[in-house]
């Protein structure tokens, strides 16, 4: 793809990009060493493929089915459980049929999941994808969070996963203490996390197609946020974000695409991606020990943009190293697809076509591109 190509087009492609990234990193998802993706697929992944059942890196079985964060926090000082009238969120609130899973050492976070299926917080971005059209307006936080509850607590369940990450139980634990749904949003130790960018392109892409100017774009993205993920130093990065896929969005040449991305680094991270581009520092040096592998936005997003300025003109390239890589690779996935798909249309021709939902997926990027685009009477 290159300049001549519209915005709608690029769109189309980001948008495809994103969820091939995600089912791409599912099976392997937070799998923090990666000798062990190499024992459970040998070469790496370099296709889409199911879940395995024995993930050994899991501690779903230590999170707490109540809120967000940890067991530890559900239980009293002296090691039982803690007097707490609250429901248990997994299970009978959300993941409706999934909390047996939650008990077993080494259960896949995506227990069940086949080859080409994406993941609940890409559904999560689909379910905003929808809203985006059924509003009269453009983007209203209410319809938005109201279609969000009915989606997760549906039964049966409208996505195929089994893990929810803190935010969500967290959201649901305040929604059935009473909290109206513009006021669940909880702040936990991983609040501030890569996840949290995964729902925000479609947002912007609308907006910015329909003609709303980057800092009005930018305060929308911070409500929007503000839902489920109400940290002020994500948020930030959310704006950096947001001028990066509107930069993009215009199609600059290859030096300009490089130099939105290093620009995009300056003053959330201390190490110099530029320098360290320079110097050819191998992958596994770079994600694991320089940055984390972990969700924690001060590492997650500095990886994205070192991975997208290195595999630039190789966005598939770039894909299948953020997987195998590991640690957080679905939700980093997601948001280099993202910045990737902008660029280049390769991965969504030879990719999109083989994703499990990739006709309703196709049609609901259809259905918002045409109604952002449309004109204004």
């Amino acid at each position: 793809m290159n300049q001549k190509f519209s915005q709608p087009l690029r769109v189309t492609s980001a948008l495809k990009t994103s969820f091939v990234a995600d089912a791409l990193a599912m099976p392997v998802h937070w799998y923090y060493q990666p000798m062990e993706i190499e024992r459970a697929f040998a070469g790496g992944i370099q296709r889409f493929e199911a879940a395995p059942e024995f993930h050994p890196s899991s501690i779903m079985s230590l999170h707490s089915k109540r809120k967000g964060g940890r067991q530890s926090a559900d239980r009293s000082s002296k090691g039982h459980p803690a007097n707490d009238q609250s429901p248990q969120v997994v299970g009978d609130v959300i993941l409706k049929d999934k909390a047996q899973f939650w008990d077993r050492p080494n259960v896949h976070y995506h227990q069940g999941m086949q080859a080409g299926e994406n993941t609940l917080n890409a559904h999560c971005a689909r379910v905003l994808m929808r809203t985006l059209v059924s509003s009269p307006q453009r983007y209203d936080r209410e319809t938005f969070v109201n279609a969000y509850i009915d989606f997760m607590t549906s039964q049966p369940a409208a996505h195929p996963d089994t893990y929810a990450e803190s935010y969500h139980r967290g959201f649901f634990a305040n929604l059935a203490q009473g909290r109206k749904p513009k006021n669940c949003g909880v702040i936990t130790h991983d609040t501030a996390s890569i996840g949290a960018l995964v729902t925000i392109a479609p947002l912007v892409f609308s907006e910015r197609l329909n003609g709303t100017s980057e800092a009005e774009i930018q305060l929308t993205c911070r409500a929007h946020l503000a839902l489920t993920h109400p940290d002020e130093s994500l948020m930030q990065v959310c704006d950096r974000y947001v001028q990066l896929l509107c930069g993009l969005m215009d199609g600059p040449d290859e030096a300009g695409v490089k130099t939105l991305l290093l620009e995009a680094s300056k003053g959330l991270t201390s190490t110099n991606l530029a320098s360290l581009l320079k110097h050819d520092v191998p992958d596994s040096q770079v994600v694991g020990q320089i940055f984390s592998r972990a969700c924690y936005i001060s590492d997650s997003w500095p990886v994205v943009l070192y991975l997208a300025c290195k595999y630039q003109n190789d966005p598939w390239q770039a894909l299948r190293v953020n997987t195998n890589l590991g640690g957080d690779n679905v939700h980093r996935g997601v948001v280099l697809g993202t910045l990737l798909g902008l660029q280049s249309d390769t991965v969504a021709t030879n990719w999109f076509d083989q994703l499990a939902d990739h006709t309703v997926i196709d049609e609901e990027i259809e259905t918002l591109i045409s109604a952002a685009s449309a004109p204004k009477l």
